[in-house]
Order: C-alpha cells, then sequence, then structure tokens
C-alpha cells in the first residue's frame, strides 16, 4: 500500500510513523508512506499557502491554489483510490472504516490546518471526510498518523500473528475482552481459571462473553448496534 500525506508542518508526521509496527511495515515493503511539504506548490516566493477567509473573521484559509496544483501533481503520478481530508466536521473513524481502507492500494490525505481549506477544494478533490472525534487540533497532521497506523498494521505481513487484529476492539462492534500473561498470581490476584484449562474452545466461550458483556458496560451504544 502507497499512502501520501500533503501537509504545511512535515515533521509532525515524521517520528509517528517511524518507529513500532509502522516501522516494521515501512521495512518490510508493506507499507509506503511519503511525506510531501505543501509549501512547495507554495503561491509565491515567501511560501504563502493561505489566506484571509472572504466575509472577515478570525483565523487563515488554506489556499485553493496550492492545494490544487500538489493533488494534480500527485495524481498525476499515482492514482489514488481515495483522497481523504482530515478534518472535525468529517464521519467519524472506526474500525470498519480503518479495515475498508486496507483493502486500496494509494490513499492521498490532506492535512488540513488553520481554519481549514478553500471548500472548493473539498468540492472538487476530495473523495472522503475522516474525523477521529469531536474535538478540534492544531492541524490535521496528528489525525492522519492515526489513520495511517489504524490501516498499515492491518495490512497482511504488518503484525507477526495476522490473526491478532481479527481480536481487537472494535472488530464485530465489541470490545476486546481482558486479557493476562505470567505470573499466574500476582499479588493474591489470579488469572482466571478458565485460562489454564487448555480447552480451547471454553476458552474462546469465555473470551466472547466477556467481550460483551465488557461492551454492554463500557460502551452500550457499540453493544445495541452489534445485537
Amino acid at each position: 500500500m502507497r499512502i501520501d500525506i500533503l501537509t504545511v508542518v512535515p515533521e509532525l508526521l515524521e517520528s509517528p510513523l517511524s518507529h513500532s509496527i509502522m516501522k516494521r511495515a515501512r521495512t518490510k515493503g508493506l507499507l509506503e508512506v511519503n511525506i510531501h511539504h505543501l509549501r512547495d506548490w507554495a503561491v509565491n516566493e515567501y511560501g504563502q499557502v493561505d489566506d484571509y477567509q472572504y466575509g472577515g473573521g478570525a483565523g487563515m484559509v488554506m489556499m485553493p491554489e496550492p492545494l490544487a496544483n500538489a493533488i494534480e501533481a500527485l495524481s498525476a503520478k499515482t492514482r489514488y483510490d481515495e483522497i481523504i481530508y482530515m478534518t472535525p466536521d468529517g464521519p467519524p473513524f472506526n474500525q470498519s472504516t480503518a479495515n475498508q481502507l486496507s483493502l486500496k492500494e494509494n490513499l492521498l490525505i490532506i492535512c488540513g490546518h488553520y481554519k481549514g481549506i478553500d471548500e472548493r477544494i473539498r468540492q472538487h478533490f476530495i473523495t472522503m471526510d475522516i474525523s477521529i472525534g469531536d474535538y478540534v487540533l492544531s492541524g490535521g497532521e496528528l489525525a492522519a498518523a492515526v489513520v495511517v497506523d489504524a490501516v498499515g498494521r492491518l495490512l497482511p505481513g504488518v503484525l507477526n500473528d495476522e490473526t491478532s487484529a481479527l481480536f481487537d476492539s472494535f472488530q464485530d462492534n465489541l470490545l476486546a475482552p481482558p486479557v493476562y500473561t505470567r505470573p499466574a498470581d500476582f499479588r493474591g490476584l489470579k488469572v482466571p481459571d478458565i485460562l489454564l484449562s487448555g480447552d480451547p474452545r471454553k476458552i474462546e466461550e469465555w473470551r466472547h462473553d466477556q467481550s460483551v458483556q465488557r461492551t454492554a458496560d463500557r460502551r452500550p451504544d457499540l453493544h445495541q448496534s452489534s445485537d
């Protein structure tokens, strides 16, 4: 999979995508992430990519010309399955969306900044809006890193145990069950006997029951949608 990210603050993306599982995915050649500086398409020698908004009001807006030129230049080299804009007014990002995007080959992610991007860019270029929550960040970079991480870990061969992602929280609208490791007795707190039984069927049933109960207790909205 190839993911291109267009941003005015490329430094914010370098560290989150250069360690742990994302580093492994990129090293293995399973995920290619390219970070592009929007100022390479600035309208003048001063690197301008934003301007005051029509109608007045506080905050700057990312200009259409640099964004259009950048998107067209990148699209001339790569056919994108989705051109994604990270924005707080987009549909909430969830595991289902991550699963869908993991099946794509090429993605372009646009990171908003300031008061956002000119609406004409959204109308003519953007194919998908994504929000990672009902709050506002300084820019779309950290949100883009979240999307890349959530999608990248689903690619075949990225995780050492490829079945691991199948039991993550939010798969099948359920939270993951509680997990335990050694020692079996930690300060008098013991691992449930069922996990030490060696009976795979009973363990699977216990984990499913725990997932259902945990979801009902902690995320009743998910519990209702899974019924």
